[in-house]
């Protein structure tokens, strides 16, 4: 057995009987894993949503969607109000949460583009630590093996269904690390009997999108996926529960980029960086924290709470303190970049206080994505065609213009949306010098670069579909920036 206390067994005739039953409790799963002279060691269970947006669960106010295991998570957990994604793309997305490095750092900042083999990742530490490790369900990021998993499986339609069975038939005698990654809520939606169904009539539309008949009955089945991915939630709690082993384990809620609509995925507003974040384990208080938090920063918070040395390549800061302190600040700042998907783009963000601000090295480009153009899918379709008729507010027909601006600036506490640019304000000059600093610093200390070959638009926006793509240079190319491990300002001193 790997990672486990040796006992001493004395010359009592009861002795070797009680080693018996301890074994069988411990195969059992009943009794934690420890090393010599600590704590038990942790489990984790660290589920990605994908395409999920906070807004769209119970535990962050959503009152139509039904999604009641996540609402009893909530209730013995902390849960994070300011927890941001580095990119709003699936597998950059992904790649930066598992090696804990900036999209353009990882050497897999666009879609579709594999984790290079040189890159560290943290499940290779757990993985080498002891730690039985399980991906199941979505990978979008290399080869099971060469991201240090010991055991990978999928499963359709929402990439669920084999997640407890993976509880159960793991090796009793190690901690295990699962990476239990959904499809759901992906599309295409595909319906099935694991979760209820809404009425298009019943939703309440996000402000940024077209009110339309087409854009209701979407986010209808949207709102399933989002529900069925709560039942496996539910489920996998209940199988840590008959194990007894959930007191022992680290339970982790997030999604790794905003609802697969028109302004949301793939763009660096809120509706498309922020993630919801639900931890619940050993020693995590429950309650709400509006402590900012990186998804770079997943990596060195579970590798600290499993006692494993942080490697040098992560730029991520761990945010252990919050899991102690609620109030406790471990970051000011957070950052994210907008790289190719189907749509050529090159775009940052920084976030701080109450300030984001986005830059655009291409604003004589089309704001467009796959869920925002007018081919893809229904919402998309209807906000072009409503554009047409002149039906859409300024900030939902700014997607459809073809000249974007080259700053944007927003007050989030004045502003949750993001829709009033107030880079021309002139009361707002001091925090746009201070945003326009950070940005510089960050790229400057993380090598970023805005390509002169990039990688083109594809012919059909299409995310699967239409010819193989024809990569140009990645962002960060120029200054080798997959060796380079600085992280760019964390804390920030100055008033916002």
């Amino acid at each position: 057995m790997r990672n486990i206390q040796a006992m001493q067994v004395s010359g009592h005739p009861a002795a070797g009987s009680l080693l018996v039953g301890f074994l069988v409790l411990l195969l059992a799963g009943v009794i934690p894993i420890t090393r010599a002279g600590a704590k038990p060691v942790p489990n984790f269970v660290f589920i990605i949503a994908d395409d999920v947006s906070p807004e769209d669960l119970g535990p962050y106010g959503n009152g139509v969607i039904r999604t009641p295991n996540l609402d009893r998570l909530a209730q013995r957990s902390l849960v994070f109000d300011r927890a941001y994604n580095v990119t709003s793309s699936c597998s950059p997305s992904r790649c930066a949460m598992i090696t804990g490095r900036y999209p353009h750092n990882t050497g897999a900042p666009e879609l579709h583009t594999p984790l290079p083999a040189t890159q560290r990742t943290f499940v290779q530490e757990l993985k080498q630590a002891g730690y039985y490790t399980i991906l199941s369900g979505k990978n979008h990021m290399a080869r099971p093996a060469q991201l240090g998993f010991d055991i990978s499986s999928d499963g359709k339609p929402g990439g669920e269904e084999k997640w407890v069975q993976h509880l159960r038939d793991r090796p009793k005698d190690q901690p295990f690390f699962g990476w239990f990654a959904a499809h759901d809520a992906h599309h295409p939606f595909e319906p099935n009997d694991k979760a209820p169904t809404y009425r298009p009539e019943e939703i309440t539309v996000p402000p940024m999108l077209a009110d339309g008949p087409q854009t209701r009955k979407e986010l209808a089945a949207y709102y399933h996926e989002v529900s069925r991915l709560d039942y496996y939630v539910g489920q996998l709690m209940a199988e840590l529960q008959a194990q007894g082993i959930l007191e022992n384990t680290y339970f982790i809620y997030c999604s790794d980029n905003g609802r697969p609509f028109p302004r949301c995925k793939t763009y660096l507003y809120d509706s498309g960086t922020r993630s919801p974040l639900l931890i619940t384990g050993p020693g995590v208080p429950t309650g709400r924290s509006r402590s900012f938090v990186s998804a770079i920063d997943y990596a060195p918070t579970i590798l600290e709470l499993a006692g494993v040395p942080v490697p040098k390549s992560v730029q991520g800061v761990s945010f252990v303190p919050i899991l102690r302190d609620p109030t406790a600040q471990v970051r000011d700042v957070v950052f994210a970049e907008r790289n190719w998907h189907v749509f050529s783009v090159h775009q940052r963000m920084v976030r701080a206080g109450d300030w984001l601000y986005i830059w655009n090295a291409w604003p004589n480009q089309p704001y467009l994505c796959t869920e925002s153009s007018a081919t893809s899918f229904p919402a998309g379709r209807e906000l072009w065609a409503m554009a047409a008729q002149g039906k859409l507010t300024v900030a939902q027909q700014l997607l459809t213009l073809t000249n974007q601006p080259p700053e944007m600036l927003f007050n989030v506490a004045h502003d949750p949306h993001q829709f009033t640019n107030l880079v021309a304000e002139t009361k707002s000059t001091t925090a746009l010098q201070q945003m326009r600093h950070l940005l510089t610093e960050w790229k400057t200390q993380t090598g970023d670069s805005v390509p002169v070959h990039p990688t083109p638009s594809r012919s059909t926006s299409s995310e699967s579909g239409g010819p193989a793509v024809q990569r140009g240079e990645f962002p960060g190319a120029a200054n080798n920036a997959t060796a380079i491990n600085r992280p760019g300002p964390i804390r920030w001193n100055q008033p916002l």
